[in-house]
């Protein structure tokens, strides 16, 4: 029964295929291998908590160490800073002591240096404006070579000694007279007194310079100023001299001049570019903008153009002028167009030299301007006035385009600096037609101007001061340019309104009180010397030559 037992449970545990069996032992060994998997990574997990311990306990400690670093390091570089600060504080204090030590020295040498510099440019300045305005003022002298080459060649061969004699008379009496009297009544000024009708001070240029005790001399401008407006005196008066050329008496013309240059053209000066009544501004002005005339379209050639007429109308004409028996036609033509161009030339001086500096590129270029302007109305005139003589004649009038020229020139002189080159090429033109139109009128009316000389210089004169102020170049007709050349009146921002308006107004009167100022004197001169007999020279005389009569040798010209 035992046995039978043991049978069964071996049969039971026995595999009844063979298959079943092989798999059976096959999940045996799995069990066995998870088991052992399970027990490794216990013992892996064991071994890494273990590890992870030991790094915290080691990270704890590299923590405290590191804070402890820190604050070692901090409090050292604290006390580092401290050190550093208190090293650059050392060396700022050593450093203000030495610069307060040296400071006095450095100081007086760097204003020394700048002293030096600023008075070595001011020295530069005034070399520069010096040489300027003596080249500008001998090219105006030199203009009286030209007056004396027209007119003589305008006029009979038996009388040109006569009339050279007066034309240099005019520039050395001239002078005399600008020296003594002229030059104190337009410009004369003593601790800054300026008058509105004439001045007073410096005569015989006495406070021109400053001397001491020790024999030094302080130089001053007066000098070059003097020099530069003389040459404009002196123009002034030879224009007269050709107004009543061939006919006037030497004596009673010589007492013109001195009227003239000591006492009618100063004030006429002082009036206008000596700040008088005329000038604008605060003290005392018929208008706060004043009047514009640059270089003297008024003030020099009306003054002496409206002389000129006075002059020819009461010396009365050349004996024969307007019987038609004798001829009165230019002697020389060649003198003629060589005077016109040393006019020309001598014109230069007389526009660009009234920037009156050239010490800057305003100067610079304003004069650049005036040349151009100047340049382009004497060309536009003389052309108009040659095309008019052919139109009335017939033929060609090379004397007749000279004196065009001539009113070019003059019609520029006022507005030569404040208009566009397109308006001085208008004004040359539009000068044409009243030279022309002038002349023609004083033949009708028997006036007898030998040059023309208030066609040229009274009538385009008075049309050159109008111009200045119809040609401005400033914003429509409410502001005005005038003397501040490329800004207007007031300044940029700041432009005045009404100032148009104003200079309008003062250009009118400047042509209305020098042509009255002028005339009045003129007669007051010509007139008492033709009663006395000291004006006119006699029928006789004039026949025969005032060369002939009263000079020697007899004739300019030998070989005639």
């Amino acid at each position: 029964s035992r046995a039978s037992s043991r049978e069964l449970a071996c049969s039971c545990l026995r595999p009844r295929h063979p298959t079943l069996a092989a798999g059976m032992a096959a999940r045996s060994l799995a069990g066995v291998a998870l088991i052992g998997l399970a027990i490794g990574v216990l013992s892996v997990e064991q071994d890494a908590s273990s590890k992870l311990q030991a790094f915290e306990v080691e990270f704890a400690h590299f923590k405290k160490e590191a804070a402890l670093e820190r604050q070692r390091l901090a409090d050292t570089s604290a006390k580092t800073k401290a050190a550093l600060l208190e090293r650059i504080q050392k060396l700022e204090a050593a450093e203000h002591r030495r610069l307060d030590a040296s400071q006095g020295t450095s100081i007086a040498s760097n204003t020394a240096g700048w002293t030096a510099n600023a008075e070595a440019i001011a020295n530069l300045q005034s070399a520069t404006n010096h040489t300027w305005l003596l080249l500008c003022g001998a090219l105006v002298m030199f203009m009286q070579a030209g007056f004396a080459m027209v007119e003589s060649g305008c006029c009979r061969s038996k009388n040109v000694q006569n009339i050279l004699m007066k034309n240099m008379v005019d520039v050395c009496l001239g002078t005399m007279c600008w020296w003594s009297i002229g030059w104190t009544l337009a410009y004369g000024i003593a601790d800054g007194e300026n008058h509105a009708f004439a001045n007073n001070h410096q005569p015989f240029g006495m406070g021109f310079t400053e001397v001491n005790s020790d024999g030094i001399f302080t130089p001053s401008a007066y000098m070059l100023n003097w020099f530069f407006q003389w040459a404009f005196c002196s123009a002034a008066a030879t224009i007269v001299s050709g107004g009543v050329a061939e006919r006037v008496q030497f004596p009673g013309y010589l007492i013109f001049t001195i009227v003239m240059t000591s006492w009618i053209y100063p004030v006429v000066v002082h009036w206008t570019w000596g700040y008088g009544w005329l000038a604008g501004g605060a003290d005392y002005s018929i208008t706060d903008t004043g009047f514009m005339d640059f270089a003297g379209s008024g003030i020099v050639h009306m003054c002496g153009g409206v002389g000129a007429l006075v002059g020819a109308a009461v010396v009365g004409p050349r004996s024969g002028r307007f019987d038609g028996e004798e001829s009165f036609d230019p002697h020389s033509l060649p003198l003629i167009v060589l005077g016109t161009f040393i006019l020309w030339f001598g014109w230069y001086g007389f526009n660009c030299g009234s920037t009156l500096g050239m010490t800057t590129t305003s100067q610079g270029t304003m004069a650049a301007q005036v040349a151009m302007n100047t340049t382009l109305s004497a060309a536009a005139c003389g052309l108009v006035v040659l095309a008019l003589r052919f139109a009335i004649f017939r033929k060609y009038d090379i004397g007749g385009m000279c004196n065009g020229i001539l009113a070019g020139l003059v019609s520029i002189t006022a507005p030569c600096g404040n208009v566009e080159c397109g308006s001085a090429l208008f004004i040359g033109i539009f000068g044409g037609f009243i030279y022309q139109g002038t002349s023609s009128l004083l033949q009708k009316l028997q006036i007898d101007d030998p040059i023309d000389a208030f066609a040229v210089h009274g009538a385009c004169g008075a049309w050159g001061v109008l111009a200045a102020v119809l040609f401005d170049w400033g914003t429509g007709m409410d502001y005005f340019n005038g003397w501040s050349g490329w800004s207007c009146v007031g300044g940029a921002g700041a432009c005045v309104s009404g100032a148009w308006g104003e200079a309008l107004v003062a250009n009118i009167l400047e042509i209305v009180a020098i042509a009255a100022w002028t005339a009045f004197f003129s007669v007051l001169v010509f007139v008492p010397l033709r009663v006395a007999g000291l004006l006119r020279a006699n029928e006789e005389t004039q026949e025969k030559g005032l060369d002939t009569v009263k000079h020697s040798p007899p004739k300019a010209y030998t070989g005639m």
